[in-house]
Formats: structure tokens, sequence, C-alpha cells
């Protein structure tokens, strides 16, 4: 169940004052992760999805690091028991749909549930659902076209949005291992650098160890 945190006790507080007057307070960082062991997991095991094992191993990192389901309700910050994931989808025609897959401990069961969603948005030919009245999600995008080494994502400012955005992109050699980029986009008024460091090195440590990250908890 959802709670709200007591802002008298915490230390956080003063940044979250601070920021919240910012016309621009979110703050965006872009790196490269090792996949290399996941990769090879996923080929010896084809009925597993790359995509789907390294999104529920993200997802699975954000559930663990609290301030990634922290969200500014007004002048509190609501922070959600668990967080799921929305992600663009690459339809037809080009087109694009958004998919939206619930987090579960166990991996076999979330691959399952997500391979449903995404049958149904392919399935569909009506408009986008972006389902903004959500905020226990983070909004996932994969460009698997594009070794980025930045990001900039569309913004509709005056719009109360503390969602994190995570998006990913070609997998690619570098120094002989295979890397992914990844950009992670945050609002400073829920978060350091502190937090997305230990986000990015909690999810490296499961890539590094995918059997056991895409293991029951």
């Amino acid at each position: 169940m959802a709670r709200y945190l007591d802002l008298a006790t915490w230390p956080h507080r003063s940044a979250f004052a601070f920021f919240r007057g910012y016309d621009k307070p979110y703050f965006n960082v872009c790196t490269a992760l090792e996949v290399g062991p996941l990769l090879d997991l996923t080929r010896a095991a084809p009925d597993t999805s790359f995509f789907l094992a390294y999104l529920y191993l993200s997802l699975r990192a954000a559930n663990e690091i609290e301030p990634f389901r922290y969200r500014m309700k007004g002048d509190q910050v609501l922070v959600h028991e668990v967080i799921h994931a929305g992600t663009t989808l690459l339809l037809d025609e080009e087109r694009f749909g958004f998919a939206y897959f619930d987090y579960a401990e166990d991996f076999g069961i979330f691959q399952a549930a997500a391979r449903e969603s995404m049958a149904a948005v392919r399935a569909q030919k009506g408009e986008l659902d972006p389902q903004d009245d959500r905020d226990n999600l983070i909004h996932y995008s994969t460009l698997p076209w594009i070794s980025f080494t930045s990001f900039s994502h569309a913004r509709r400012w005056g719009r109360e949005d503390s969602v994190p955005k995570i998006v990913f992109g070609k997998t690619s050699q570098r120094e002989g291992q295979a890397v992914l980029p990844i950009s992670v986009e945050v609002h400073h008024s829920l978060m350091d650098g502190l937090h997305v460091g230990r986000y990015l090195e909690r999810l490296q440590q499961y890539l590094h160890e995918p059997a056991a990250g895409l293991a029951r908890p």
C-alpha cells in the first residue's frame, strides 16, 4: 500500500523544496552497461527475451532503490510499494504504441504477461493509451538503432510529472565487451546523483550475474 513520507524527518527535504521551483527540475544521466553475460544467457535460452530480461532487471533494481518509487503529490511525496513499467512499442507502418507490464518477482510470470500485453497492443488500431493518470510506473523507451551518448525527453511544461524515464539504446561492442546505452532521467526534488548511481550499480550487478537477477528474490 502506498504511503506518504514524513517530510519533517526526511533528510532530502531541503532539496525537495529547493528544486520544486525550477522551470526544469529534471536531470539526466547517460552511460553504458555491460550486458555480455545476459546476452549469453538469452542466446542459450531461446524462450527468454533479451529485451524483456533487461527490462525486468531494470524494473527490479528500480523497485529496490526507494527514491525511484517516490512521486510528487502537491506539497507531499507519495511512496509506492511497487512500481511497474510503461514502454513504447514499435508497431507496423512505423507507428508506436504504449504497452504496460506489471512487475512480478517471478521473471517467468513477468515475461509471459509482458508478451500478452505486447500482443494486445500490436493488435490494436486505435489511439495511443498514455495512461497519464498513473504514476506508479517507470516510463521506458528503447532505441535499438542508436548507440547514443546523450538523450532529451519531450516534456509538457507546467504539468507535475515526477515519473522516472529510462531509455535503452543499441547494443554494441566496446573494448571487447557488449555494452547497452542507458539514459536515466529523474526529478531532482526526489533524488540526487547518489541515488541514480546506486540504481545503476544495482542494475549492473544483475546484468553481470543474470541467472541470479532473474531468479525469484
